[in-house]
């Protein structure tokens, strides 16, 4: 072949390529967008050629015809206009431009390359590289003239057409100079460019030239500026340490740092600026969100906001002003500091000569990069400057000026200006490699973009430097000024104000923006600005460079500074923080340190650090306080305890002198208790200006917290009245008088009504303390002084003037809890009895009466001892019978009290023995002294009849039952026996009796028990305690107490039932016959379950119907919890199965647990997994006497089911399998247990731990040499795929591996046929191991994701069941036994038997009928094209006739079938394998984000015009996705979902009724390929009318599957709506008119609009700019968000649905930061997505035509969004 191509080539003849030059040039022309293009490249030719000055000539034709004329005749200033009158700027027509400057004059080797096209300058210290430059003159000229040295040279289009020539010459020597020109005649006369805007780009683009000094532009004879540039004497600066100045390749090394200044003079005529321009406006604030909109948007625009003045309104002069002389010369200069590295190039040979290659010269091995930086000072000067001048134009300058507004101002230099900005504040020069046109930095080549990338990163290390080195300066000023301040002030004000302002200006100047139009340049440069980092080798010990940041305390690193937080301002004092100041005006950079981790928010250890340098005041430790409550408030951490520790270790309290008290260091770790403020606390009795414990919380402190608070945080008690009394009594020193209780009265007072107030809630235990603590010391005021408490007397006791009654200081009377108080510490109600008798009878001070009433009053306090006593002494005065003398010794005769009688007249005439009472005060007999003294039985029930008698009338408002509460004179029955009980422990209900309680006797009844006010029924606590202390013995006696108590349930209180239900009353009768008392809580009532084993495990009882609603409302039950009887089976498994009689019963169990599985404890489950509790079954052979002939072939066969018996153990989850693997089962059944073959038990099995005996069992095949191009193998697959759609469609409960699609491709499904298949399964289960080996007729078998391989046993039929079985294992991920058998069936029935028993088979009969009718035209056509052959002529060539088409090609006219492989897209398994496709309907056909984008790229490699023209056409091809017109995300899957199985219909499917009818509907019948595409135009129409279609959704609800409709012929295949989604929809609101729709299981739905307010705005700004991007109307766009879920968005009737949870989970906190970029481009194809859904509902490749279609048409508005964001 190559011999033949030679000898072509040497016969042939040479032509050459033409260029058509003229387009080229335009082609390179059009590049160019910048403005001033042909200057700037003068400009940077004219530099590279060293040039020192430049002049820039406008002439007007007048101007031109004057010179013309003085080079006629010779005059001289013929051509000057002298003092003509200056013309209009603005509108004055010039005819050519001149250009010439002053550098190397033009070489032979400039001439030529001049008239070359791309071929560039060669020289690596020169700019130009790409020889392109020159020919920007043809922008503005045809024929441009260059004159230099003494020759000249001309070009011109030959004949005025394409082809461009040049001429050269020689200039006359009177013509000769030493300046290079360039003459541009302009091919339109036109006005020069804005004046002052030139003059502004001349300014900046001299800034950077290396040689170029002066620049002047003149309009004919008249200088309009002069631009003079001088640089300073280079500043030789350190790089700051720590920083790397080598690049990421380590191709550029930063050698050195320098710092130049550069002073620019400018001299510009007034006339200039009387023509200029309004000067540009930074960019204004964006307006603000409305409410419910904030956050994202306020932190995104705050970028924008800076310092600058704010644009003046243009006013009316107040007073006329001078006019001025246009020709006045206006003069202004700027300096500007020019910081610039050296950098020292190290490459590679082969990067340098691909750079070559690019650029046409090699890189340069030394170079420079510059970066203009302007200070706070010179920034502000400036900015006076033009407020001072007041010039709507503003300066020439304030293109230098920094860009602190990050409003774009600030480029890239090459040379000259680019297009391309830094993203910083400052301009940047380099040398870069442009793209072609110069505009920007080209990062699309391969090797160029290294160079550029590498000399980025120097970039950012240079501004890292400069940074740096402002920083340092600026702390050098802190530090100085600080040096001035005397030890503990601070520094003057107004100069820590200028450097945090100047700080300010440097985290401005630096703040990195999206740079334009690559926002990869600013990504670089800020990446370098922030890594360039030395790494230390000693990196364990010497810590990386830091980031210096201006903070409260001056400059420091920023890992050293804190980020504010206003819960720590009120005590974090020393602690550097960035100021608000910075926070405010710097917000991006300081956002940006926050991001990167490099400023932190205060944390517990600076806390600690800061509590450990110094104590706090006590408004701070207050502020403290709140912070640490908070924190332990709302914190679920369980360390809490250990930071607590930390913090009152650390922290220490400083108390002022105030009002005459020292001042205080309390270190809070010696702090143990507190004063509560609360109104009930008793702490809060405690007077505040008395002694209180050391240990006290200053009250100053304690009384701005809650008690509650103080206690959980800080883990203090609150100050008991015990304490504080233990202090008064027991003080470590003695206190002063005046609060010491044994020497202050008023102070023993106060003491005492405190300890009073509290002793109502005080415990018992507290009160017992209180007493003892007072009962020893000598507090109590009396008449007689301070006396201990049993020396002192009650008022009630003052019977004698000389006693020592209680006599406070403040005249308060003794009563209620103070009396109870002094009570208990022993101060005494009465005077002892024997001292009342000796004072009574000796000195006869006290009549009876008196004796009588004071013994009442006492009556309460006496002991039982002196009852006795009383009862005992003859003290009572008795009178004298009539007629009855004294004795001897004139003593009246006294008697006990029990002897006499009332003084009555009736008791008198019967001469009973009556008390001598006298006449004053009169006797009553309704007196407590008399009912008192009678205590005979008989007088006891007069008295109670009398009292019942008159109680209406006499008692009724006098009678408490309290009072008497301690007497007992209630006549009763306890235990059968009468008695007398007190008042309040009797009941007037008998059934009480039962219970052992006290009942009124029976005569009492009626109007007597409510005059006496008689219980009926005792309260709950005294049954309860009953219960307690004495249950019932026997179970009868027990039930007839629970029949009375179940009367009286509903009177317990749930505390008291509590109680009860744990309280051990029940009683149980034991097999040996005793008694055993349970509480409630673990007995259950006999009944239903009596006939199971439980009662043989649990505690069962039983009582009578009434009994039974007692003891149910104490916790009786009627069975055992699951979670109990798992207990019980848990502790001993054994018995529990020896308990249920066996295993069936003992299923039954495992069963009830199962079912109830999510019922159980967790630690109830950890046990369950770990204990031996499941029963498994192994399969044990049955002996059988044989012989030995017998067993051999028994071995060789196999064994039948009554040949095994089965054995059962209980075992650990580990030790028992699920089989799920018959084939395995019956090869290793004797050899495992196994689970129960039960679905309910097999996954509870598996829930404990099982596996699954498939996974246990690995095979091994051992086959003979293959069968090639076996026609077995070939029917068998094609079997397999023609039967498999049929067998999915039946198929729904397990998920599949693989989909259909994907297993007709005939690179994934691969059958082959072998001479034997041998398999061995070999199974490995803990310690055991086992092999089986046996002959199989099919095995299939996959290595990871390749393809499935179904091999068939050539000697032996093939085994339809082995096939099922082998092929479930692997489509299925948890195949059943049913489901082999099904497949099998499937495979191995005729169709039409299928047909009957209910399948869709009329697809496949159809397609066989096809392809037998394909066959015969093929044979048929075989046959014609045998003959044609036989009888021609001519050369097989010009045969027309076709060969037969392979079997497996597709013919036209024929239905699509199965086994086609065109058209299909292939779906991504869950393990990364082609199409694991789920089988949910509800999930089936969605694609993923993945697939969304996946679809564009396959679009976007192009598609040929065959398939354009069927998918224009609306040709469905085979494999089509359906689905819902929704995008869902399922986890784990990279690509689109398909139905499994998913065929094409045969007939024309129904469209839903609310289909959009967009299109025309396809036909049924088979489409013809055409030979032409579908016209662009046609698409486009579709493509504008889904966009239109679109509109708002007027529905409130949105009903689930409301509109979802299933074509059955189409088996799987569906149509979709809205309906999609798992639940409702419900319209909750709308923002901006953008309505939000939430799922109805989502908790709170009124409140989630709220809640999601900030992501909700964030999104509804993403989605608006897409909104405009496809010109969608405003209202098709919503917005829904629900719970969970793999929806994405939907399309519903053309109203288009967006979920926010993935915009959240995705997006959210991208866009927040500002990077929108990702968010937009995935929500872009997700639109489109929908969109075509407009068109197409199902999921096929017509819908992916026209997403591709909408994609491809709006992608150049989302290239536009996105570079403009």
């Amino acid at each position: 072949m190559a011999n033949a191509r030679n000898a072509l080539w040497e016969s042939g003849h040479d032509e050459s390529v033409e260029v058509n030059q003229r387009a080229l040039i335009d082609k390179v022309l059009a590049r160019y967008s910048g403005e001033f293009t042909v200057f700037r490249e003068l400009l940077q030719n004219s530099d590279d050629a060293s040039a020192k000055a430049v002049e820039i000539h406008f002439e007007t034709k007048a101007y031109l015809e004057r010179k013309n004329k003085v080079n006629e005749d010779g005059a001289e200033n013929a051509a000057s206009s002298g003092d003509a009158e200056l013309p209009d700027l603005k509108t004055t027509v010039v005819h050519q431009w001149t250009f010439k400057n002053n550098g190397i004059i033009f070489r032979d080797e400039d001439w030529t390359r001049l008239k070359k096209i791309a071929e560039g300058n060669p020289d690596e210290e020169k700019i130009g590289a790409f020889g392109v430059g020159f020919y920007s003159l043809f922008s503005v000229t045809e024929e441009p003239f260059v004159t230099s040295g003494g020759e000249w040279m001309g070009f011109y289009w030959k004949d005025k057409k394409d082809q461009l020539f040049a001429r050269r010459g020689k200039l006359p020597d009177s013509e000769r100079d030493d300046w290079t020109t360039f003459a541009m005649e302009l091919r339109e006369p036109t006005p020069i460019p804005p004046p002052f805007d030139f003059t502004r780009f001349l300014a900046s683009s001299i800034t950077f030239m290396r040689h170029l000094l002066d620049v002047s532009v003149f309009l004919d004879d008249k200088r309009l500026c002069r631009l003079t540039k001088t640089p300073g004497a280079p500043k030789a600066l350190g790089i700051p340490k720590g920083l790397k100045p080598s690049s990421p390749l380590g191709t550029m090394q930063v050698s050195g740092l320098q710092s130049t200044p550069l002073s620019i003079k400018a001299e510009v005529m007034q006339w200039v600026y009387m023509a200029g321009t309004e000067k540009p406006q930074p960019k204004k604030e964006l307006p603000k969100p409305a409410p419910g909109g904030g956050g994202f948007f306020t932190s995104l625009f705050s970028s924008f906001k800076g310092s600058a003045a704010p644009s003046r309104a243009i006013t009316p002069a107040p007073a006329p002003t001078p006019e001025i002389d246009p020709k006045t010369i206006i003069e202004s200069n700027v300096v500007l500091s020019i910081f610039a590295a050296d950098i020292a190039v190290k490459l590679d040979q082969k990067m340098i000569s691909e750079l070559n290659r690019s650029t046409k010269k090699n890189p340069p091995t030394r170079m420079k990069y510059e970066l203009i930086y302007t200070g706070k000072a010179e920034y502000d000067a400036s900015k006076s400057e033009d407020e001072r001048h007041g010039r709507t134009t503003g300066s020439v300058f304030q293109g230098l000026r920094a860009d602190i507004e990050g409003t774009g101002q600030a480029k890239v230099f090459i040379g000259h200006a680019t297009g391309q900005t830094t993203g910083i504040g400052g301009h940047m020069s380099a040398r870069f490699i442009p793209t072609v046109e110069r505009e920007s930095i080209d990062l699309v080549d391969r090797n160029v973009a290294v160079w550029n990338k590498e000399l980025l990163y120097v970039g950012g290390f240079l501004a890292r430097a400069a940074y740096e080195l402002e920083m340092q300066h600026v702390q050098q000023l802190w530090t100085a000024a600080a040096a001035t301040v005397s030890p503990g002030g601070k520094i003057d004000p107004e100069v820590q104000t200028s450097l945090q302002n100047r700080a300010i200006h440097a985290l401005k100047f630096f703040t990195f923006h999206p740079s334009t139009p690559s926002s990869v340049v600013s990504t670089i440069l800020e990446e370098a600005f922030f890594t360039c980092i030395f790494s230390s080798k000693l990196a364990i010990i010497s810590s990386p460079k830091g980031f210096p940041i201006m903070s409260t305390v001056g400059v420091r690193e920023a890992a050293t500074v804190r980020y504010p937080d206003p819960a720590f301002a009120g005590f974090v004092r020393d602690l550097p923080v960035v100021p608000d100041e910075v926070l405010v005006q710097a917000k991006p950079m300081v956002d940006t340190l926050r991001h990167r981790g490099m400023i932190k928010d205060i944390t517990f250890a600076d806390v600690l650090q800061e509590l450990r340098n110094r104590p706090l005041s006590e408004t701070e430790m207050i502020a403290c306080f709140k912070w640490w409550i908070d924190i332990h408030s709302n914190s679920n951490q369980s360390n809490l305890d250990y930071f607590r520790t930390e913090l009152l270790g650390a922290a220490v309290l400083s108390l002022e002198e105030k009002d005459g008290k020292a001042g205080q260091i309390i270190p809070l770790s010696a702090v143990e208790s507190f004063l509560g403020r609360r109104s009930g606390s008793t702490s809060a009795l405690i007077p505040t200006d008395g002694p209180l414990p050391p240990h006290l919380l200053p009250v100053t402190v304690s009384r701005h917290f809650e008690a509650q608070a103080l206690q959980n945080a800080f883990g203090w008690r609150e100050l008991s009245i015990v304490e504080w009394l233990q202090h008064l009594t027991n003080p470590p020193t003695p206190h002063d008088p005046d609060h010491d209780i044994e020497k202050s009265e008023a102070w023993a007072e106060r003491v005492l009504q405190v300890v009073s107030r509290a002793w109502p809630s005080m415990p018992q235990a507290q009160r017992v303390e209180v007493a003892a603590l007072l009962r020893t010391r000598a507090c109590v005021p009396t008449s007689a002084g301070l006396k201990k408490p049993d020396e002192a007397y009650f008022q009630s006791a003052h019977i004698f003037n000389d006693l020592p009654v209680i006599a406070l200081p403040s005249g308060v009377a003794v009563k209620g809890n103070l009396e109870k108080l002094l009570q208990a510490a022993g101060v005494r109600k009465h005077v002892d009895l024997q001292i009342v008798f000796d004072r009574m009878i000796k000195t006869g001070d006290w009549t009876i009466a008196q004796l009588i009433k004071y013994l009442t009053e006492v009556q309460a306090t006496l002991t039982q001892l002196e009852f006795e006593r009383l009862q005992l002494t003859s003290a009572f005065p008795r009178e004298l019978y009539p007629g009855e003398q004294l004795p001897d010794s004139k003593k009246v005769p006294r008697s006990r009290a029990s002897e006499l009688y009332e003084p009555l007249d009736i008791f008198r005439e019967i001469r009973l023995p009556v008390i001598d009472w006298g006449t004053q005060p009169k006797w009553r007999s309704n007196s407590e002294e008399a009912l008192a003294a009678n205590s005979d039985e008989k007088i006891r029930t007069a008295a109670l009849k009398y009292l019942v008698d008159n109680f209406p009338t006499r008692y009724a408002n006098e009678y408490n039952p309290n009072a008497v509460a301690h007497i007992a004179f209630i006549p009763a029955i306890k235990d059968g026996k009468q008695v007398l009980a007190k008042p309040l422990e009797v009941y007037s209900s008998p059934e009480w009796a039962t219970l052992g309680f006290t009942v009124t006797d029976p005569s009492l009844k009626g109007e007597a028990l409510e005059h006496l006010k008689i219980q009926e029924h005792p309260p709950g606590p005294r049954i309860v305690n009953l219960l307690k202390t004495s249950p019932p013995t026997t179970e009868s006696v027990a039930n007839e107490w629970f029949t009375t108590l179940a009367s009286r349930v509903t009177s317990f209180t749930p505390t008291e039932l509590k109680t009860l239900s744990q309280t051990p009353f029940v009683p149980v009768k034991l097999a040996n016959g005793t008694i055993r008392h349970m509480p409630p809580t673990q007995c259950y009532f006999k009944g239903d379950s009596q006939a199971t084993f439980h009662s043989k495990l649990f505690t069962f009882v039983d009582f009578s119907t009434t009994a039974k609603a007692f003891l149910s409302a104490c916790g009786v039950r009627h069975e055992p919890s699951v979670d109990e009887v798992t207990k019980i089976l848990l502790e001993n498994p054994r018995r529990f199965y020896e308990l249920t009689d066996g295993r069936e019963n003992y299923l039954i169990e495992l069963r009830n647990i199962a079912v109830n599985l999510r019922l159980l404890s967790s630690s109830t489950m950890a046990r369950l997994k770990r204990a031996p509790v499941l029963l498994g079954s192994r399969r044990v052979r049955k002996d059988k006497p044989t012989s030995n002939k017998k067993a051999n072939d028994d071995a060789l066969k196999e064994l039948e089911e009554e040949d095994w018996e089965y054995q059962y153990d209980l075992l650990t989850p580990d030790m028992v399998v699920v089989a799920d693997d018959t084939n395995a089962y019956q090869l290793f059944g004797d050899v495992v247990f196994s689970a129960p073959q039960e679905d309910l038990l097999e996954g509870f099995y598996m829930a404990l731990g099982c596996r699954r005996l498939s996974s246990l069992v690995r095979e091994d095949y051992q086959t003979r040499s293959e069968v090639v191009g076996s026609r077995k193998a070939a029917d068998t697959r094609a079997l397999i795929l023609e039967r498999l759609p049929l067998f999915l469609h039946e198929h729904t409960h397990t998920k599949t591996r693989v989909s259909f699609a994907w297993l007709s491709n005939k690179d994934n499904f691969v059958v082959k046929t072998f001479g034997k298949l041998t398999v061995t399964k070999t199974l490995q289960l803990g310690n055991t191991r086992a092999s089986r080996s046996q002959d199989a007729s099919a095995v299939a078998r996959r290595e990871g994701r390749g393809p499935i391989e179904l091999w068939l046993a050539g000697n032996d039929q093939v085994d339809m069941y082995e096939v099922s079985t082998s092929m479930c294992r692997l489509i299925f991920e948890s195949p059943k036994v049913n489901d082999a058998l099904l497949f099998m069936t499937i495979l191995s029935t005729d169709l039409r038997a299928l047909r009957r028993r209910g399948y869709n088979v009329d697809r496949i009969l159809r397609q066989q009928k096809a392809d037998r009718l394909a066959a015969e035209e093929a044979a048929k056509a075989q046959k014609a094209a045998e003959l044609a052959s036989r009888s021609a002529v001519s050369s097989p060539a010009d045969a027309l006739v076709s060969a037969a088409a392979k079997p497996d090609e597709k013919r036209p006219g024929s239905p699509p079938g199965p086994l086609s492989d065109s058209g299909s897209v292939p779906s991504i398994a869950h393990d990364g394998a082609p199409g694991n496709a789920p089988t949910d309907p509800s999930k089936r056909s969605r694609l993923s984000m993945n697939a969304v984008r996946g679809s564009w790229n396959n679009f976007m490699r192009g598609l040929t015009e065959k398939e354009l023209a069927a998918r224009g056409a609306g040709q469905s091809t085979v494999g089509e996705q359906n689905g819902n017109g929704a995008l869902s995300s399922v986890a784990g899957q990279g690509g689109a979902e398909h139905d499994n199985g998913a065929l094409p219909p045969v007939k024309e499917q129904e469209e839903p009724e609310n289909q959009l009818s967009l299109l025309p509907p396809r036909p049924s019948r088979p489409h013809t390929p055409q030979p032409f595409a579908t016209p662009r135009s046609s698409i486009a129409n579709n493509i504008n009318m889904a966009v239109r279609a679109c509109k708002a959704e007027r529905s409130e609800v949105l009903r689930n599957k409301e509109e979802m409709r299933i074509v059955k012929e189409s088996l799987n295949e569906g149509y979709c709506d809205a309906s999609g989604h798992g639940k409702d929809m419900v319209l909750v609101g709308d923002m901006g008119g953008t309505k939000f729709y939430v799922s109805t299981d989502v908790p709170d739905i009124k409140g989630i609009m709220h809640a999601k307010k900030e992501s909700l705005a964030r999104f509804i700004h993403v989605i608006r700019k897409l909104q405009d991007v496809y010109t969608l109307p405003p209202t098709s766009l919503h917005i829904f968000y629900d719970r969970a879920g793999e929806l994405i968005a939907f399309n519903r009737n053309a109203s288009l649905f967006m979920n926010l949870r993935y915009f959240e989970q995705w997006h959210d906190v991208d866009v927040q930061e500002g990077r929108l970029t990702d968010a937009y481009i995935a929500w872009y194809f997700t639109l489109a997505h929908e969109i075509a859904h407009n068109l197409v509902r199902a999921h096929n490749s017509e819908h992916e035509f026209y997403f591709s279609s909408i994609c491809e048409q709006f992608l150049p508005a989302l290239t536009k969004l996105i570079a403009n964001q």
